[in-house]
C-alpha cells in the first residue's frame, strides 16, 4: 500500500485542533492491556493526547504509570488495544504490518535511557551515524555529509572518528541522537535519555534536544522520571495510572525592573522570569483526576457533590448516601431470624429502587416485604 493511501487526506476525518495546523499526534481514549498467562495488567486506560507541531513535550510519572508504553505506540513498537492514534496524519491502527515498518523507519527517531543500545561498538560515531541510512539504501557523499552535520548539530564533530569506548556516557547518548536523526524523522522519542547521566551531562543533553527542536522543528516527547524536565521543555504532562492527570506548562515572562543607580532615571532592565503552572487534565468523558492529596484535607472519597458557581465548578465532599447506609445496615444483620434472606433479596430491589428516597421509608418496605414472604411461606407448610 502506497504512503499517500496510508495517509489521512481528507480534513474532515483527521483529528483536528484549535490552532491553524492539525497536531502531529493525536491519541484519543487510548487503552492497551497486557496479557501475561491468565493475568491482565492494564497499562493505559483511555488516555487522551494532543501534541502540536514542532512542540517539545516532556512526559514524566512513576514507574508502571503508561508512559514507556505511550512511546512504544506512538513508535510503532506495539499495537493499542482499543481506542485511536493518530501520527503525522496517519492512523497508526490501520497501517498494515509493511507499512508500520517503513513508519519506524523513516518517520520516528529513537533514543533510549542507554545510548549504546543505539550504537555499534566497533563502529566509529561517523559510522553508527551512517548505518541507519545504509539500511534505508542511501550511499555516496550526501550519506556522509548529512553525517557529519548532525554530529556538528550534537557537538561532536571533534569526536567523529571515535568508537564508544573512546567517549563518555553523555558523549554516546549524544550520538544516538544523531543516529536517531539519521533519516530525518519528524518525530523524535526519547526514553529516560538522562537516566544514566549526571545533572551536568543531563543539562548538555537537554540543551541539545532544545537547540534540535529549534533547528529542525522536530517534535520531541521526553518520558522521564525527572522532575527538572519542566525547566527544558515548552510542556510537560503527568501520566499516572495509565491516564493524563496533570499538565505543566512553561511560559517566559519579561517584566521591567529599575536598570540601578548607574542607569539614568528613566531607563527599566528587562529581568526574564519563568513561570510553571500546573493544570489538571480533564478528558473527553469529562473525567479528571484530583490530586489525593486534596481528596484526604477535605475528606473527599466515594462520591461528591458538584456546584456551579460564577468562577466555575465548585467540588464538594457528599454525605453519606442512602444507598450506603443502607448497605451498611444490610451487612450488618440487622434483619436476623427466617425472613433474613427474604430481606436481603428484596433489599437489592428496593436499593435499586429508592435512590435518594427516605432510609426510613426504605426500611419500613422491607420489613413489609420480609413478613409478606414470611407468611406466604407459612401458608405453603399448611396446605402440606
Amino acid at each position: 500500500m502506497e504512503n499517500g493511501e496510508e495517509r489521512i487526506k481528507n480534513v474532515d476525518s483527521a483529528p483536528t485542533s484549535n490552532s491553524d495546523a492539525s497536531p502531529m499526534i493525536v491519541c484519543d481514549n487510548l487503552v492497551k492491556i497486557y496479557q501475561v498467562a491468565d493475568l491482565e495488567t492494564v497499562a493505559l486506560q483511555g488516555l487522551d493526547l494532543v501534541v502540536a507541531p514542532g512542540e517539545l513535550m516532556g512526559a514524566v510519572g512513576p514507574s508502571g504509570s503508561g508512559k514507556s508504553t505511550l512511546m512504544n505506540i506512538l513508535g510503532g513498537l506495539d499495537r493499542p488495544s482499543a481506542g485511536r492514534v493518530w501520527v503525522d496524519g496517519q492512523d497508526l491502527l490501520k497501517l498494515s504490518d509493511v507499512a508500520l515498518d517503513r513508519y519506524r523507519r523513516s518517520e520516528v527517531g529513537f533514543v533510549w535511557q542507554q545510548g549504546s543500545r543505539n550504537l555499534v561498538s566497533y563502529l566509529t560515531a561517523l559510522e553508527n551515524v551512517e548505518l541507519p541510512m545504509t539500511l534505508a539504501g542511501r550511499n555516496g557523499g550526501k550519506k556522509r555529509k548529512r553525517a557529519e552535520e548532525l554530529l556538528e548539530a550534537v557537538g561532536l564533530a571533534e569526536r567523529r572518528h571515535h568508537r564508544l569506548a573512546q567517549m563518555s556516557g553523555g558523549e554516546q547518548q549524544r550520538v544516538a541522537i544523531a543516529v536517531a536523526l539519521a533519516n530525518s524523522p519528524r518525530l523524535l522519542l526519547a526514553d529516560e535519555p538522562t537516566g544514566e547521566v549526571d545533572s551536568a551531562t543531563a543539562l548538555v543533553i537537554y540543551e541539545t534536544f532544545m537547540r534540535l527542536n529549534r533547528e529542525y522543528g522536530l517534535t520531541t516527547l521526553i518520558v522521564s522520571h525527572d522532575p527538572s524536565i519542566a525547566r527544558h521543555v515548552d510542556r510537560v504532562v503527568a501520566i499516572r495510572d495509565g491516564k493524563t492527570a496533570t499538565e505543566t506548562v512553561r511560559q517566559t515572562v519579561v517584566n521591567g525592573a529599575p536598570g540601578g543607580e548607574v542607569a539614568a532615571e528613566d531607563s527599566v532592565q528587562e529581568q526574564v522570569e519563568e513561570i510553571f503552572e500546573e493544570l489538571v487534565v480533564l478528558d473527553s468523558a469529562g473525567r479528571l483526576q484530583v490530586p489525593k492529596e486534596y481528596l484526604e484535607q477535605f475528606g473527599i472519597k466515594g462520591r461528591v457533590r458538584l456546584e456551579l458557581t460564577e468562577e466555575g465548578v465548585l467540588i464538594l465532599p457528599a454525605p453519606e448516601s442512602a444507598h450506603a447506609q443502607a448497605a451498611g445496615m444490610l451487612a450488618a444483620g440487622l434483619a436476623p431470624g427466617p425472613g433474613a434472606r427474604g430481606w436481603r433479596s428484596y433489599g437489592a430491589f428496593a436499593l435499586l429502587r429508592t435512590a435518594g428516597g427516605s432510609l426510613r421509608g426504605l426500611a419500613s418496605r422491607l420489613r413489609r416485604g420480609t413478613r409478606a414472604r414470611s407468611a406466604d411461606g407459612e401458608g405453603e407448610r399448611r396446605k402440606r
